[in-house]
């Protein structure tokens, strides 16, 4: 599918309008052997890692802070809207957002949005490898 750019915005919101699940992404499309999802996400996540690949973030809407630690030291980053990180493979995380937000996330097809690692996922989070976009 071609898209023109200038109305990238509106089709993005069109998907997420398409469902309510918080921290459920679905598939957009597929690059090669990434998944592009889009998810909704508030609360807190689980601490988790991905001991294979990155995992790449974008902030389309609102605010995410991802927890991080490495080498025994424990920090968060902020991310406002319209940000980008890749947290690096191996590394613990737990993304959260306090207010609410829509990313766009990057992984390879059939990652397992906890990881291979993490703690017992609670019922707010969805263990997948990602939804069809409907």
């Amino acid at each position: 599918m071609t898209t023109d750019p200038t109305t990238l915005p509106t089709l993005l919101k069109t998907a997420l309008a398409g469902f309510e699940a918080l921290w459920s992404p679905r598939i957009v499309t597929r690059v090669n052997d990434y998944d592009v999802r889009i998810a909704k996400v508030a609360g807190d996540h689980v601490w988790h890692a991905h001991d294979d690949t990155d995992e790449f973030f974008l902030v389309i809407e609102g605010e995410l802070t991802i927890a991080l630690r490495e080498a025994g030291v424990e920090r968060e980053v902020t991310l406002p809207q319209g940000s980008v990180f890749v947290v690096p493979r191996g590394v613990d995380h737990k993304p959260s957002s306090r207010t609410g937000a829509a990313l766009l996330l990057f992984e390879p097809t059939g990652t397992l949005t906890v990881g291979t690692r993490h703690e017992p996922v609670p019922a707010h989070v969805d263990a997948t490898t990602g939804h069809p976009l409907t």
